[in-house]
């Protein structure tokens, strides 16, 4: 049933929070039929790791390979939701007690999903992995890092890293989820960018279904 999904996205609109320094989004109505128009037409303009969005290897890896070469398999599959209280960083201790096995697809939900945060101006002292943190995802093999927020990497800090010790290691990321509907354990994930070819990333449509009840 539709109702067993839950959408974990976070709605694109006009004035959403952004990156400091990335383009914010707009979305005009160019064309409108309260004003005479046949159809309505909208044009939008943001970045493309606005909300919630994928990163490719390309974001930082010059010959990483880019949004539109992520295989289906990796998008559609069993997701684990494992909730994290340290406040501030994940650290690589914390994941050491998490079991994670090759392959999975590791979706981190902390207090940044209870603050509503799509609703709110950029918050610099969101909870996000360090670098060691990421380095132990990469050694532990996982297809699928998820996080709920603009970043996986903190603000002005080792964001360059994080990202790398991720993508070098063929993880795939999601960034911008909104996980403050759903509960620790094992999911059904459907995750869908757009297929922007050559584009270091992609706005993405991203629901769970319950395994394990």
């Amino acid at each position: 049933m539709e109702s067993d999904w839950i959408d974990i996205s976070v709605a694109v609109r006009a004035g959403l929070v952004h990156w400091p320094g990335d383009p914010p989004v707009r979305i005009d109505r160019v064309s409108d039929m309260d004003k005479g128009k046949e159809a309505n037409l909208s044009q939008i303009n943001m970045s493309v790791h606005s909300g919630t969005h994928m990163d490719a290897p390309l974001h930082f890896l010059k010959d990483g390979k880019s949004i539109d070469e992520v295989p289906i398999s990796t998008l559609i599959g069993p997701a684990r939701v494992i909730e994290i209280t340290e406040p501030d960083v994940i650290h690589a201790e914390i994941l050491a007690s998490a079991g994670l096995a090759p392959g999975e697809r590791i979706l981190f939900k902390t207090r940044n999903s209870s603050i509503n945060w799509p609703d709110q101006g950029f918050l610099p002292d969101f909870v996000h992995l360090s670098a060691e943190a990421a380095g132990y995802l990469a050694e532990a093999g996982v297809l699928m890092v998820g996080v709920d927020y603009l970043s996986v990497s903190g603000y002005g800090k080792n964001e360059a890293q994080v990202h790398q010790n991720l993508l070098g290691a063929g993880i795939w990321v999601i960034e911008g989820l909104h996980l403050g509907a759903v509960t620790p354990g094992s999911y059904e994930m459907i995750c869908l960018p757009m297929k922007l070819a050559g584009c270091e990333g992609a706005p993405a449509r991203a629901v769970l279904r319950r395994m394990d009840k």
